[in-house]
C-alpha cells in the first residue's frame, strides 16, 4: 500500500498491470517518506503541470522569450561527480579506470542516506523509452525523483514510455532510477559531503542523491549510459557515446556516420557541420540488422554545453537557442530576464543571476577564486526536432545503416587531420587508442594526454579488454563492414594550430567519398590518407580556398618517433588491463614494424606522403 498516492494515480499504476513496478515504487515511497506520489503517463497535462511546478518550486525561472527558462544548481555541484559514482560489485574484476564499490556496503549505505530523504516533498515517478518507440533497439527506464526540474529534463530528452511499459506484460526487462535533491537550504542541495550515484548493475538500477546537476540526476542520461552497455555486453550489441548524423551525396542519397570523441575534441561542431544532418549528438544504441550495422539514438534532445556556441562557429545552434520554443538553460547567467553565457559573442553584463546567486563582476568564491558569469558547463536542454537539420530517421523504429564510423582525438604533435583505417580490426584499435590532449582552459597543464578509448572510458561497467574484444566480435557478424576514420583537429607547429576551425567539413566529405568510392588513397604505416589533389580541389569547391602542397605537407606527414612513443603508452595501458583480446597486441605490434620499416628506408623521423 502506497501513503500519500492520489486516486488518479493509483490507477495509472494498476493499467500497467506490472507488479515489479508496483513493488518498486511502494518500496522507495517506504524508505524516502514523501508527502506524495504522482504518477504520470505520457499526456500533455503531465507534462504542464510539471512545468509549472518547476517553477513555482524555484527550480526554474522563466525568462523574457517564450518557452525558456533558467535552472541553477549548486556552485559546487555543477559536474558529473566521478569520485563519488561507483560501480557496485561482489567480487568482480573491472579494471584500474572503473571506480567500484563493495555492493552490500554501499547500499547499506544509500538505503540510509535516502531513509526519510522526501520529506516534505512530492515523489514523481516517470516512465520513458530509449530509443524510437515499436523498436527491437529500445529499452524501457523508471524514473523516480523529487525534482520536477529533473522530469521536464528528461520530457525533453526522452520519449515517453508509459504506453510501452504496457507491452511488457509485466515483465521486469527496464531501467530504474531513483534520485533525490536531499535537503535543501536556499534552493540548493545541501548535504553534497553525501552527493552518491551508485550504479547496481545486478537490479538494473542507479541511485542519485544530495545533488541537482543533470549529468548526476537525469538517470536516462551517462547514468543509463552505464546500465545499457552491461545489457549490451551480455546480449551481443553496442551501446555507445556516439552521434549519429548523416552526410548528404550529390544523388541526395545519405551516408550515415556514428562518431566518439572525447570532450573537447570537436564532436559537436562535427555532427552539426553544415549541409548535413543529425540524429543524435551524444549516445547510440548500435545492432547488427541482417548483417548490416544499424544504430538508433537513445535520445530526442540535446543536453549540450552552450561555452562558445556563437552564430559564427554554431548557426544551427545558436539560431534554435535565440528563438521561442522549450528551452532549459542551466547554470548560465541571467540579466534583465535575458541568458547570457561565455562565448556566445556578445558583452556579457556585469551583474545578475548564476549559480552563486545575485552576482556581480570580480566577486570571489569561499577559495577565493574569481567567481564567472557563467559556468564552463553551462548547459542547453532542447529538443532535436527543433534543429533545422533534423534528419528524417530520427524515430525510424529500425534505425538507420552505418557507412562509418569517426574516432576523433586531440594531440598536438602526432596525428594527421584524418586518415582511415586498413579494416575493421585496425579500425577497432585505432577506437581502442584514443588519446585528448588537455588545454589550459580545461585543466590548468597543457599537454596531457588522456586515454580514453571509443570516448567511453568513465562509463565502462565491463573489463576495457572485453569491452574492445566485445567490438571485434561484433565485426564478424556483419557482411558489409562500415569505414573507420579517425580525425584530429588540433595538429600544430610553432604554437599555431595548422587546420583552419571549418576545415573539418572537407575532412568529412573526403570520409564520405571514401565510403562512395570516390577517392584513391595514400597508404601510410597508420592508415590511408588523402591526396593533395583530392584535398585541393575539395578546399576549392567547398571553400574557395587555395590548398597549398605546403599546408598539405605539414598536415599529413608521418611524424614517426612521436607514433612510436603513443604506442609504447597504448601499450603499457593494456598491459594492465583485464580480458584484452590478442589482437590488440598483434595491432601494436604490426604498426610498430611498418613505422620502423619506414624510418630504415628513409632515414628520417618526419615523412613527407610523397616520400612514403
Amino acid at each position: 500500500m502506497i501513503k500519500n498516492i492520489d486516486l488518479a494515480s493509483v490507477e495509472r499504476l494498476r493499467a500497467l498491470k506490472n507488479p515489479h513496478v508496483t513493488q518498486i515504487v511502494e518500496k522507495y515511497a517506504e524508505l524516502c517518506e514523501p508527502s506524495k506520489v504522482t504518477i504520470f503517463d505520457d499526456s500533455e497535462e503531465g507534462k504542464e503541470y510539471i512545468k509549472n511546478l518547476a517553477l513555482e518550486r524555484g527550480e526554474e525561472i522563466k525568462l523574457e522569450m517564450e518557452g525558456h527558462t533558467a535552472h541553477f544548481d549548486g556552485y559546487y555541484d555543477q559536474a558529473r561527480d566521478k569520485k563519488n559514482t561507483k560501480i557496485l560489485v561482489d567480487d568482480e574484476k573491472m579494471g584500474k579506470e572503473i571506480i567500484t564499490g563493495d555492493r552490500n556496503t554501499c547500499l547499506e549505505e544509500i538505503f540510509e542516506i535516502m531513509k526519510g530523504i522526501m520529506k516534505g516533498k512530492e515523489m514523481f515517478v516517470k516512465f520513458y523509452c530509449l530509443g524510437p518507440k515499436n523498436s527491437e533497439f529500445s529499452l524501457l527506464a523508471l524514473q523516480i525523483t523529487d525534482s520536477a526540474y529533473v522530469i521536464h529534463s528528461e520530457n525533453i530528452l526522452y520519449r515517453g514510455g508509459y504506453d510501452e511499459f504496457k507491452k511488457l506484460n509485466g515483465s521486469d526487462n527496464f531501467f530504474h532510477f531513483i534520485h533525490s535533491t536531499g535537503e535543501m537550504e536556499n534552493g540548493k542541495s545541501k548535504n553534497i559531503d553525501k552527493r552518491r550515484m551508485y550504479i547496481d548493475l545486478k537490479e538494473n538500477r542507479v541511485f542519485s542523491t544530495n545533488t541537482q546537476y543533470a549529468g548526476n540526476t537525469v538517470g536516462l542520461k551517462k547514468l543509463s549510459l552505464r546500465l545499457s552497455i552491461k545489457k549490451a555486453d551480455e546480449e551481443g550489441w553496442l551501446s555507445e557515446h556516439m552521434f549519429i548524423m548523416g552526410v548528404k551525396n550529390e544523388d541526395g542519397t545519405i551516408n550515415y556516420f556514428t562518431g566518439a570523441f572525447p570532450s573537447a575534441c570537436g564532436k559537436t561542431s562535427t555532427a552539426m557541420i553544415t549541409g548535413q544532418t543529425i540524429v543524435g549528438d551524444d549516445l547510440a544504441y548500435i545492432r547488427e540488422i541482417n548483417g548490416q550495422m544499424r544504430a538508433v539514438n537513445p535520445e530526442q534532445g540535446i543536453f549540450g554545453i552552450i561555452e562558445n556556441v556563437n552564430p559564427v562557429d554554431d548557426p544551427l545552434i545558436y539560431k534554435t537557442l535565440t528563438t521561442p520554443r522549450e528551452i532549459i538553460f542551466s547554470n548560465i547567467l541571467v540579466n534583465n530576464k535575458k541568458p547570457y553565457w561565455i562565448g556566445m559573442g556578445i558583452d556579457i553584463p556585469d551583474e545578475g543571476i548564476n549559480p552563486i546567486g545575485n552576482w556581480k563582476k570580480g566577486m570571489l568564491d569561499k577559495g577565493g577564486n574569481k567567481i564567472p558569469p557563467a559556468n564552463s558547463n553551462s548547459r542547453y536542454t532542447i529538443h532535436l526536432e527543433d534543429l533545422d537539420n533534423i534528419d528524417s530517421n530520427l524515430n525510424n523504429p529500425e534505425g538507420v545503416e552505418v557507412a562509418g564510423i569517426i574516432y576523433g582525438g586531440r594531440d598536438s604533435d602526432t596525428s594527421p587531420p584524418v586518415l582511415e583505417s586498413f579494416d575493421w580490426e585496425h579500425g577497432v584499435f585505432i577506437g581502442a587508442s584514443i588519446e585528448s590532449e588537455t588545454t589550459t582552459a580545461t585543466i590548468g597543464k597543457a599537454g596531457v594526454r588522456k586515454h580514453d578509448p571509443m570516448a567511453n572510458l568513465d562509463f565502462l561497467v565491463i573489463p576495457l579488454g572485453r569491452y574492445i574484444n566485445n567490438y571485434l566480435k561484433f565485426g564478424e557478424k556483419l557482411d558489409k563492414k562500415p569505414k573507420i576514420f579517425a580525425t584530429n583537429y588540433f595538429l600544430k607547429e610553432n604554437g599555431k594550430y595548422l587546420n583552419h576551425k571549418l576545415d573539418k567539413k572537407v575532412w568529412l566529405l573526403w570520409m564520405n567519398g571514401r565510403v562512395n568510392g570516390k577517392y584513391d588513397a595514400i597508404k601510410t604505416p597508420i592508415g590511408y590518407i588523402p591526396r593533395y589533389e583530392d584535398l585541393s580541389k575539395m578546399f576549392k569547391d567547398v571553400f574557395e580556398r587555395d590548398y597549398s602542397i605546403e599546408e598539405y605537407n605539414q598536415q599529413f606527414s608521418i611524424r614517426i618517433n612521436h607514433l612510436l612513443d603513443r604506442l609504447e603508452r597504448i601499450e603499457l595501458i593494456y598491459r594492465d588491463e583485464h580480458e584484452v583480446p590478442n589482437e590488440m597486441w598483434k595491432q601494436i605490434e604490426e604498426q610498430r614494424k611498418r613505422l620502423n620499416t619506414l624510418k630504415e628506408k628513409t632515414d628520417k623521423t618526419i615523412v613527407k606522403p610523397s616520400e612514403i
